[in-house]
């Protein structure tokens, strides 16, 4: 039963993810209407399955999923659309599934940029940049801050990575 009703409540958010990944990939920005959308959804779909408790689980997988975007975006890594986006994902799948999800996103980040590296002819530069950012991770290091380029199709759509990787988490761990 309750596979069922995790089912239909993942249904509407289905069309939400196709528009948000669509709007990364088309203008590189992520609407707020609809990640609140997701957000509410979320929760209401934990309060009703899970009653309190669920609720109490949505809200804090909201924090979660937030404060682990946050902290990419402080080093310049995300947009504030994509921290927004995963905190509202956090909402549906619930602070137990955020860091599983959580690493599924970022392998399905990782895949996308490789493509897109690929196709822009910067791969090289691209896993320079990369090791710099792991190198700064190092105690004593010093963390490489990035501006984002003003021609935006040389930035990745991190939301079509954030949704896939969503989904492919929902239908998981969810279903």
């Amino acid at each position: 039963m309750t596979t069922r009703l995790h089912i239909i409540a993942i249904i509407p958010i289905l069309p939400l993810f196709l528009i948000i990944g669509y709007s990364d990939i088309r203008h590189r920005r992520i609407p707020n209407a609809y990640v609140l959308a997701i957000l509410i959804n979320g929760l209401l779909m934990n309060t009703i399955i899970n009653g309190i408790d669920g609720a109490l689980r949505s809200v804090e997988g909201t924090a979660l999923a937030f404060a682990l975007m946050f902290a990419l975006h402080i080093f310049g890594a995300l947009g504030a659309g994509d921290v927004k986006l995963f905190g509202a994902v956090g909402s549906v799948i619930g602070v137990n599934s955020v860091l599983p999800t959580f690493v599924i996103v970022v392998i399905t980040g990782a895949v996308l940029a490789l493509i897109f590296a690929v196709n822009q002819g910067t791969l090289r530069t691209t896993l320079r940049r990369v090791l710099n950012i792991l190198v700064g991770l190092m105690p004593g290091a010093r963390m490489p801050r990035y501006q984002i380029p003003a021609d935006r199709r040389l930035t990745i759509p991190y939301g079509v990575a954030i949704t896939i990787g969503s989904l492919m988490s929902l239908i998981y761990f969810r279903i």
